[in-house]
């Protein structure tokens, strides 16, 4: 039998593997901080004509932004999510949000 000259398809050598669950997902390493070393900013933004107030960059575990943003939600009494390190709630409540950060000992830029 004569050798094809003509060959399509993938190489399956080297470790091919066509099975898409076994991706390696990128892990972020977040540099952790205490409350007292942390420089948070507040934004406030317009979506679909209401107000949200961000507050950015929480250096903490991620279990521990979801416990503080329960308990700042209750004692708001707003609604909030969070976004990649930061925490969005619902509402102009910038004031309010500096004051509660502040006693929990968070500490903003000026």
């Amino acid at each position: 039998m004569r050798k094809n000259i003509f060959e399509m398809g993938a190489n399956f050598e080297d470790g091919w593997s066509s099975d898409n669950k076994d991706k390696q997902t990128k892990s972020k390493t977040i540099e952790l901080k205490l409350p007292n070393k942390h420089q948070l900013v507040t934004q406030k933004e317009r979506r679909r004509g209401k107000v949200v107030t961000i507050v950015k960059e929480f250096f903490i575990q991620k279990d521990e932004l979801k416990s503080l943003l329960k308990d700042l939600k209750k004692s708001l009494g707003c609604g909030g999510t969070i976004k990649d390190s930061s925490l969005e709630f619902q509402g102009d409540i910038a004031t309010k949000l500096k004051v509660e950060l502040k006693n929990r000992e968070f500490k903003f830029k000026k």
